[in-house]
């Protein structure tokens, strides 16, 4: 599975605010669209780091690498080339 599916697949389990019927696309960002709140975007972060078999520097802990799919695949990927 690419990175991109298991992004989206995480997401789209662990938010009980998103609903069936809404279709998240690789930029959307979910932090404006209201689907994420705090102990989310942490289960984010140990799930990215956990999966990925990365640590993500404390320079690299801002919204815009973490408010979409996209962004976050980047992250990772970015991580990965440092390995």
């Amino acid at each position: 599975m690419e990175i991109n599916q298991k992004i989206r697949s995480f997401i789209e389990e662990n938010l009980v605010d998103l609903d069936d019927e809404i279709q998240l696309s690789d930029d959307d960002n979910i932090f404006e669209l209201g689907f994420v709140n705090s102990l989310f975007a942490m289960s984010l972060l140990n799930y990215v780091e956990t999966e990925f078999n990365l640590v993500v520097n404390l320079a690299e802990l801002n919204i815009e690498n973490f408010n979409s799919i996209n962004n976050i695949a980047a992250l990772v990927k970015r991580n990965r080339q440092k390995i």
